[in-house]
């Protein structure tokens, strides 16, 4: 099992949500025990795609940038066409539009 975290703008969230709820492995993955995407608001380091992007944090003492932190676990056969999904609607047509890590789980226990 696979947990993918995916840092994204915040005008792209909505996107990649549905891609990733648009795949097939989201579809067969609800049927057998299902899936959760959690979804937060954190403040980052991407690159601004505005100035109306661009924040102050006092408390960070530094610019940031809001964007979103997907997480969804995963079967290992499904890892590569929900990190594609993810990765196509994040595009913004900048070199870093975001970041996607893929890590391995040790056990993943679903509370019935």
């Amino acid at each position: 099992m696979k947990e993918i975290k995916a840092y994204v703008h915040r005008n792209r969230v909505a996107d990649v949500i549905a891609a990733v709820k648009g795949t097939a492995a989201w579809g067969s993955a609800l049927k057998a025990q299902g899936h959760n995407l959690a979804v937060y608001m954190v403040k980052g380091s991407l690159l601004p795609l505005a100035d109306e992007d661009r924040h102050y944090s006092i408390d960070l003492g530094d610019e940031v940038v809001n964007e979103y932190k997907l997480e969804l676990l995963c079967d290992d056969a499904e890892v590569d066409e929900l990190v594609d999904a993810i990765r196509s609607a994040a595009l913004t047509g900048q070199p870093y539009a975001g970041w996607i890590t893929v890590t391995e789980l040790a056990q993943a226990i679903s509370v019935p």
